[in-house]
């Protein structure tokens, strides 16, 4: 038995997973591997030619044996195709359906994935999961943990984690957090796997490689485009410039791909379902200057106080934006100091003092005041 402890890591086959792995191996933790297939491509029905991509690469299972097997530490592979369709793919539909505009890789982490683990951790009787996100986990003086920024800003993953609950987090380690990827690909050098290290990643839901998210819509859901075709564009004030292919197809900041011509750029502001009608207008009628935000999850705190100053970043690559935070309805209303571009409902809130996340939400609507 190891005096660190045993530890179930997530590993997809990829460099940093792998890495992670290698290194908590090489610190002397006991470790046990796991791959969770989530999804077969070849069911989605996709025209392109490419292979299962991400977490459900069969080569890519391969490699997190063969690391795994090298090393002297076992490895499974874990099937969860069923809990992940259920709940992520369903979720994807549901959401496009409301006119929303959904992230599917925050959602498999906070109800699939971790969950998961920790299941199958604790069968093991494991003291630990981990994974090869690139963010840190501390802990508070208020005994709380929470989720930090990795170093790297520009791999920095704290974002998509803001869901984990605090069982989660305060059994989960993620040991790339405190280093910068061009690291990482060196220490799968130096380890001996300069394939890996030269390994290309995918920035595409794995459920989705061909990136044609309307195309898994028309196909997962019967008679689509008959349903919603026919509809409408309008401006602001509601007059009718022309008709699209169905609300579901667009998202809140579209530009190309509208096939209507207004002899000026325009984007999508806003999608109503209840009416197949999809707002357009000018760049600067994307600026928001308040989102309500629900199904909050607290990390650093169990709560807020109003006007809590905080930083908000409401996508993935958005650098954040100085707010002040209310409690309204239980949901959290983000008053931002400046107006913001392109909120989307559905996509997720995420609030950072300095680089540590206090919690997230859900968007759910915004306004411009």
């Amino acid at each position: 038995m190891s005096r660190k402890g045993k530890v179930l890591v997530a590993m997809s086959g990829g460099i940093d997973s792998t890495v992670a792995a290698l290194m908590l191996h090489n610190e002397g933790y006991e470790v046990i591997g796991i791959t969770m297939k989530t999804w077969d491509y070849a069911t989605s029905g996709g025209k392109t030619s490419k292979k299962e991509t991400g977490c459900c690469n069969v080569d890519s299972f391969n490699d997190a044996r063969m690391a795994a097997v090298q090393h002297g530490f076992p490895h499974f592979i874990l099937d969860i195709r069923d809990e992940f369709k259920d709940f992520v793919i369903d979720n994807f539909v549901d959401e496009y359906l409301a006119g929303r505009t959904p992230n599917p890789c925050i959602m498999c982490n906070t109800h699939i994935k971790w969950r998961a683990l920790l299941k199958r951790a604790n069968a093991l009787n494991c003291d630990y999961i981990a994974t090869g996100h690139y963010a840190t986990i501390k802990q508070h003086n208020n005994e709380r943990f929470y989720i930090s920024k990795g170093v790297d800003e520009t791999k920095d993953q704290s974002y998509v984690l803001w869901g984990l609950e605090q069982d989660l987090l305060s059994r989960t380690l993620m040991p790339l957090g405190k280093y910068r990827k061009t690291e990482i690909r060196q220490m799968a050098y130096d380890m001996g796997y300069p394939e890996l290290a030269k390994k290309n990643e995918s920035y595409e839901i794995c459920f989705v490689p061909d990136n044609d998210y309307r195309g898994f819509l028309k196909r997962r859901v019967d008679g689509l485009e008959q349903k919603v075709s026919g509809g409408w564009f309008v401006d602001k004030n509601g007059q009718k410039l022309g008709q699209h292919k169905g609300y579901p197809f667009y998202t809140i900041g579209q530009r190309k791909g509208l096939d209507i011509a207004l002899g000026k750029p325009a984007y999508v502001t806003a999608i109503d379902p209840n009416t197949n009608t999809v707002v357009l207008g000018d760049e600067e009628e994307l600026n928001r200057n308040t989102v309500y935000v629900s199904k909050i999850n607290w990390i650093k705190y169990d709560g807020i106080s109003d006007g809590i100053e905080a930083t908000t970043k409401i996508r993935y690559k958005d650098k954040g934006a100085f707010c002040n935070l209310y409690n309204l309805n239980n949901g959290i209303d983000v008053h931002f100091y400046e107006s913001v571009k392109g909120v989307a409902p559905g996509q997720s809130a995420v609030f950072y003092e300095g680089d540590d996340v206090i919690g997230g939400g859900i968007i759910q609507q915004s306004n411009l005041l």
